[in-house]
């Protein structure tokens, strides 16, 4: 079942689009960041990210997707979004659609975990460093960790050390936004921060390869196995 909320962030409204597995549950729950698709206007015309909600609601999870664009017009132009991005915003966005979700009489407050794909997997490892109650949280092939986002915010590889909650990662080994370099260093700063995590690295597959909308970035073998571990950890790690 889908239906969308509405809630209400720093006087900016918020949809909030909830997905429900069936059974009454209570379900372990999914905070699930967006990528950018082009011509992105809302999450009704992302057909990926529905697409991955449903998939996680098929398997189990009741799943809440933000509206993390809601500070601007639909209608405005997507580079002006990227450039005027904040990671202040976002936490706070974050953590309305985690409320929400734990407050669902299906959900089970105490197993929800975050994941996101592209821009979304920056949000999720930067959802995870501001919500110490998230259980877990899955990071696909996100890029611009190591750069700061909005005024006076910090790099969110900076916070590794905030970040409560197990991490795992899938990455391509052709992409350059994350390159396999940086992927090195996120697992170093969650060294470092004495984080688990364990990161999957595919061979042939470049950025946004779960992306099958997308004929020239999607790369199926990666995908599916990809999909197969992601669930794997996510029912391992809320249970």
């Amino acid at each position: 079942m889908q239906r969308i909320e509405t809630v209400t962030v720093n006087d900016s409204p918020m949809e909030v689009f909830l997905f429900e597995p069936e059974g009454e549950g209570p379900h372990p729950g999914i905070v699930l960041a967006q990528h950018i698709p082009v011509g992105h206007t809302g999450v009704e015309n992302d057909t990926f990210t529905l697409k991955s909600a449903e998939r996680f609601a098929e398997n189990g999870f009741v799943v809440a997707v933000p509206f993390i664009f809601h500070w601007w017009p639909k209608e405005e132009e997507m580079e002006v979004k990227r450039t005027e991005f904040r990671d202040d915003w976002t936490a706070l966005d974050l953590q309305a659609a985690f409320d929400l979700l734990a407050t669902q009489g299906c959900v089970d407050a105490d197993r929800i975990g975050i994941v996101g794909h592209c821009w979304g997997g920056r949000v999720s490892w930067l959802g995870a460093c501001h919500n110490p109650k998230l259980k877990a949280c899955a990071v696909f092939y996100g890029g611009r960790v190591k750069l700061p986002m909005g005024p006076s915010t910090p790099p969110a590889i900076e916070l590794a050390g905030n970040i409560n909650s197990p991490v795992i990662g899938f990455f391509g080994n052709e992409d350059q936004n994350p390159s396999p370099e940086d992927v090195d260093d996120y697992s170093a700063a969650l060294t470092e921060a004495g984080v688990e995590h364990v990161f999957h690295r595919y061979d042939g597959a470049g950025h946004a390869f779960q992306n099958f909308p997308s004929e020239e970035k999607y790369h199926h073998v990666s995908s599916e196995d990809a999909w197969g571990k992601v669930m794997a950890y996510f029912k391992e790690k809320l249970g």
